[in-house]
């Protein structure tokens, strides 16, 4: 959620034992890399896949017990697939258009006189800022910990954003990840069926599919049935870690604001990849993709990323979902298209070292392939680059 596409650079050269072969023959592979995060600082990890459900280090660090692999998580940008497939029901429906403007459907929320369609804020080509301007978000570790409860309407943060930043660019003409330009998806929804995105969000996804753990709380700060509390290093040392599980997200309504839980997320995703929740032409639209590194592009709301270019699958591996990150939850939901379906929690995100930010990407990649944990480089780029 807080950061652009970067590349993780490896303070730690890792090697191919990385995971040892008698290891790998007593214990499922996905588990024995759940494992390896945690040795490499991640506090708890969770996995579930169709034929695996499995957790690795501590639900919290005060306490013994594993993570709960069947409980619930804060799954930030993962929600923009969500909000994609509901602005695309609408426009199968007629009620959207992908090609009309944004001003023609929310008159006056944006500033600019140049013309943005429902398709740029989908892909991210729309130009609009990021996140919010620098004085009105988190400006260090401690404010993240201390501003927990900010109150967030449907359209402050889109308004807070857009009246204090330029266009990142002339719409069309370029990529750039826009957490606001969801929220503006999310109001879109909101205006056209004139109900609470979270009602839309039920009548339309979580109900039909019985999505049970997936909600959109808003400013409900408390997590229940958390999988595992997430937790970032905000203060100095000696200070340890700090939970940061109960938060007010209303500020990432439309853009990651949802909780779910890994067989929510990849019931979800059978239901969209497999044709259930779009019609064949719309789905076709939202797998068009444009590239954005050598390794990731990016539809409407989706991403495609090939394991091969991204060094981490000897074979080639094409798979769709997404990823995201908020304080103390990094969550990746992917898929591929002969049904293999895995969710992934790794609970520090933002303080994570750039060993244990590698190494908590290696569950999911062990559902497709065996990992091609990189040798003696000077640096390597993780899978999936951070959101």
């Amino acid at each position: 959620m807080r950061r652009s596409f970067v590349a993780i650079a490896c303070a730690v050269l890792l090697s191919v034992t990385a995971f040892p072969a008698a290891a790998a023959e007593r214990t499922d592979p996905r588990q024995t890399a759940m494992d390896a995060a945690v040795a490499a600082g991640i506090p708890g990890m969770v996995a579930v896949a169709d034929d695996f459900r499995g957790a690795g280090g501590v639900a919290k660090i005060d306490r013994p017990g594993k993570p709960d692999a069947s409980g619930r998580w804060r799954v930030a940008s993962v929600s923009k697939v969500f909000v994609a497939t509901l602005v695309l029901q609408l426009v199968a429906e007629r009620r959207l258009g992908l090609d009309e403007l944004v001003q023609r459907y929310l008159p006056g929320l944006l500033p600019y006189p140049e013309p943005i369609t429902v398709r740029q804020l989908l892909q991210h080509t729309s130009g609009l800022p990021r996140d919010l301007a620098p004085e009105d978000t988190w400006a260090s570790g401690p404010e993240i910990d201390t501003e927990r409860f900010e109150h967030f309407d449907s359209d402050d943060q889109i308004r807070l954003s857009v009246t204090k930043q330029p266009l990142q660019f002339k719409p069309g003409t370029s990529w750039a990840y826009s957490n606001t330009g969801y929220n503006v998806l999310g109001l879109l929804v909101e205006k056209t069926t004139r109900k609470p995105l979270e009602r839309v969000l039920a009548e339309r996804i979580t109900g039909p599919l019985h999505l049970r753990d997936t909600s959109l709380p808003r400013d409900f700060p408390f997590l229940i049935g958390p999988a595992a509390h997430g937790y970032e290093q905000l203060y100095d040392a000696p200070r340890g870690l700090t939970d940061v599980t109960t938060y007010n997200y209303s500020r990432y309504f439309g853009a990651g604001g949802l909780v779910s839980s890994g067989k929510d997320l990849n019931r979800f995703f059978e239901a969209l990849l497999g044709g259930r929740l779009l019609p064949a032409d719309l789905l076709a639209q939202m797998k068009t993709t444009i590239p954005v590194d050598g390794s990731m592009s990016y539809g409407l709301g989706l991403m495609k990323v090939d394991l091969k270019a991204a060094g981490a699958c000897a074979e080639d591996i094409t798979v769709w979902g997404h990823a995201g990150d908020l304080p103390g939850y990094a969550t990746l939901s992917f898929h591929d298209e002969s049904g293999k379906n895995i969710s992934t929690l790794a609970t520090v995100d933002l303080t994570a070292s750039p060993d244990a930010s590698l190494k908590r990407q290696l569950p999911m990649v062990s559902e497709f392939c065996t990992p091609v944990v990189p040798s003696a480089r000077a640096a390597a780029q993780a899978p999936v680059p951070s959101l």
